[in-house]
């Protein structure tokens, strides 16, 4: 028999055994569900941070407090704990610093007044849980963010620290509904502010980290509303030429240390960090969490092959006249081996392409409900392709054993089995 006959003789053998066959491609179906499921929901997941990343500028750098939490222990003694920037010396950094990059270049400072605020227009509120950040003229620009309706900040607006407001899309939605936000009056912890702008949606890894949840605010009217506690500042440089990135770091942490009054044999007291070294941590995180998909995928796929064995070795049971008849007529030892192989495989590969359609659709599931709404439904060839190897590999693996078993049946004592 050539392999378009095993094949079609198998799937023969599937159909008139059909609530075992459809047992046993259950278990290969959820082994690679598991597979494909886990591995498609950590690339959608990935995707829609490495997209939050990239609003962040592609080449840029953050200057910003230094986590204490992150202190080291040496011979007992702890790193002592570094005092946050202040106002004064981040607008000096800005200052000297935009003095010394090309036009191209853009710094801004911002610092998040809170992230559990309610904004309130007229009888209507959101829920506690806005992000309210204080902003200059530059913040847009650096962050990759656009306007959807009316105007941004100009120096002149942060200069004399006006009550105006960027709002993001879901807080319009909120707020406004279908009507322009643009020219209203909202209030934010008790202070009133006029809409100018409308951010375009951004989405975002959750909704907390999103700038459709947000409140943008000059940046002296944020140190007025924060004035009850420290702010802490995070300045933004972003660069335009990636080639230079690394020297404007230097050149950054230098002029930081001068302003800060930082020894030089002593560490910074601050943090410099570019978003290349998030990407890189994010590659890090995201590979550990493909291997242990793959080993829970793997372990499930153990367990239905050990099922499929067993089914096989049902299976060459049940058909051993079947077989002597085939030898009895002419089939060989390799003819047996083959069929009952190609068997394995086809019942293999059934439950993984049904696996593999229901991992892509809960991977994609997953993918959206943990990063965001707007994410794009993500088509893994790459892992697709993996599946169906294992597929057959499975098959092989589990159909071996029976196979062999069926081709060495004495044909008479075969022919005589009841």
């Amino acid at each position: 028999m050539n392999l378009a006959q095993n094949t079609a003789e198998a799937l023969r053998a599937t159909r008139d055994n059909w609530l075992r066959s459809l047992l046993t491609i259950s278990l290969i179906a959820i082994g690679i569900t598991a597979l494909v499921g886990i591995l498609t929901a950590i690339d959608g997941i990935e995707q829609n941070i490495a997209s939050g990343l990239s609003d962040l500028g592609a080449n840029s750098f953050d200057v910003k407090n230094k986590d204490n939490n992150m202190r080291s222990r040496r011979r007992g003694i702890v790193e002592k704990i570094e005092s946050p920037l202040k106002y004064n010396e981040v607008m000096e950094f800005e200052k000297r610093f935009s003095q010394n990059v090309s036009p191209q270049d853009a710094v801004t400072i911002y610092t998040n007044v809170g992230f559990g605020t309610e904004v309130k227009y007229q009888s209507e509120k959101t829920n506690p849980n806005s992000a309210v950040i204080g902003i200059d003229e530059n913040y847009n620009l650096v962050k990759g963010l656009n306007i959807q309706e009316g105007r941004g900040f100009t120096t002149l607006d942060i200069q004399r620290g006006s009550q105006f407001a960027l709002i993001g899309k879901e807080l319009k939605e909120t707020l406004f509904k279908e009507n322009s936000p643009i020219g209203k009056r909202i209030v934010v912890k008790g202070y009133g502010f006029t809409v100018i702008g409308l951010l375009e949606g951004k989405g975002g890894v959750g909704s907390a980290s999103s700038t459709d949840r947000s409140v943008l605010i000059p940046l002296p009217m944020a140190n007025i509303l924060g004035n009850d506690r420290q702010l802490t500042y995070t300045i933004t440089v972003g660069v335009q030429n990636s080639m230079q990135i690394e020297a404007l770091m230097g050149e950054a942490t230098g002029l930081m240390r001068i302003i800060r009054g930082d020894k030089l044999t002593q560490k910074a007291s601050f943090e410099v960090s570019n978003s290349d070294a998030l990407s890189s941590s994010l590659g890090e995180t995201t590979g550990i969490l493909r291997l242990g998909g793959a080993g829970i995928g793997f372990l499930t796929l153990l367990g239905a092959s050990i099922g499929l064995m067993n089914i096989m070795l049902v299976s060459v049971t049940e058909r051993t006249r079947e077989i002597g008849i085939r030898k009895a007529i002419g089939a060989s030892a390799k003819q047996i081996r083959g069929q009952f192989l190609i068997e394995a495989i086809v019942i293999c590969l059934l439950g993984g392409l049904f696996g593999i359609f229901l991992g892509i659709s809960l991977g994609n599931i997953v993918a959206k409900f943990i990063g965001s709404a707007d994410a794009k439904f993500i088509i893994p060839w790459l892992w697709m392709f993996i599946g169906i190897i294992i597929c057959i590999f499975v098959g092989l693996a589990a159909g071996v054993y029976p196979a062999y078993k069926a081709s060495n049946l004495d044909p008479i004592e075969s022919l005589r089995y009841e």
